[in-house]
């Protein structure tokens, strides 16, 4: 069952071992989704810390990629789907466990899309060497369930309930895959039908239609058959219950037990994100700390619009890890 209990219920936990406990926060970890990936990612805490190397190397077990070779060499795979997710997954994760090994823990986690399953191993919902199997199944059914004929649209400065109105209203198939931020909407779907919807919303006074460059209608009705073949995979993957709850990105609810995750999981391949959702219920719940881990700073950027008197730090290279650690022991003294 989603659970809605409240996150000011529970205890509010963040602390750096090492000079013990420090001034409470409310700490969520938040991972990004595809688009924020680069060549390189990741390769300073690889060389640097013997954590996130056995992640990469975890990562390329299970799968049998070359994951050095994917993610710090000059290739074009690291943005082909397939690829991209399991690149984007082992970043985050090997990020997670430094911070981790540093003595941070958070109350609570999200992640937008792909981010999300950053969130299942923040939250330790199943082994590693699981959470890479499945991640790598889901790239590829995704990338081969509508690899023609597909198309993605951020649309600025609409709001949400004039897309939704012109999505219905549009022939074919075209609906919101993303609710990012205020002013921030992807719409997704068949690529006749995106072009007509972001005709309609200019029309209707959309500040710009940006057209995204992916590799299929992700978030969209298009896809369902990718998320029956994950289904089929998660079957025989063992779950546990969450260590800290995750917010879904299906309903925006807490997740905080195992029985709901695999149909969530499914879900979340054809249906809409809700991000900005998500971060306002962790806000309204009293988290007032967000460390953002794994490539950019997408959902920094995400956070100013949804709400400017939070705190929102990223994590993507080492001195990133150096600043968020100095801000969190100024807390302390």
């Amino acid at each position: 069952m989603l659970s809605r209990l409240s996150l000011s219920q529970r205890s509010a936990k963040f602390r750096i071992e090492r000079s013990g406990t420090i001034e409470m926060s409310r700490i969520a970890f938040i991972f990004p989704g595809q688009g924020s990936q680069y060549v390189g990612m990741g390769k300073d805490f690889y060389d640097t810390y013997e954590e996130a190397k056995s992640v990469y190397q975890l990562a390329g077990e299970v799968s049998g990629l070359d994951m050095e070779a994917l993610c710090f060499t000059e290739n074009d795979k690291i943005n082909i789907t397939e690829y991209t997710q399991i690149a984007m997954l082992a970043t985050e994760v090997a990020i997670l466990k430094v911070l981790e090994s540093k003595g941070v823990s958070a109350e609570v986690t999200a992640g937008l899309s792909l981010g999300e399953y950053g969130a299942l191993a923040a939250a330790d919902v199943m082994d590693l060497k699981d959470l890479f199997y499945i991640i790598r199944k889901r790239g590829i059914f995704m990338q081969e369930e509508y690899p023609v004929g597909g198309a993605m649209t951020a649309v600025l400065g609409l709001d949400s309930d004039k897309i939704e109105e012109i999505c219905r209203q549009t022939e074919g198939i075209v609906s919101i895959a993303n609710y990012n931020c205020p002013g921030q909407i992807v719409i997704t779907g068949e690529e006749a039908a995106v072009t007509k919807a972001s005709e309609a919303l200019s029309e209707a006074g959309a500040k710009r239609c940006v057209p995204l460059k992916v590799s299929g209608p992700f978030h969209s009705e298009l896809l369902r058959g990718a998320g029956e073949k994950l289904e089929k995979e998660l079957i025989g993957i063992k779950l546990r219950k969450p260590a800290i709850p995750y917010i879904s990105n299906l309903d925006a609810l807490d997740v905080t037990e195992a029985a709901p995750i695999k149909t969530l999981l499914k879900g979340q391949v054809s249906n809409s994100v809700c991000w900005q959702q998500s971060v306002e219920k962790m806000i309204a719940d009293g988290i007032d700390t967000f460390i953002e881990i794994g490539p950019g700073k997408t959902l920094s950027g995400f956070m100013r619009k949804i709400n400017k008197d939070v705190k929102c730090m990223n994590i993507d290279k080492l001195e990133d890890l150096d600043k968020v650690l100095e801000v969190l022991k100024g807390k302390e003294d």
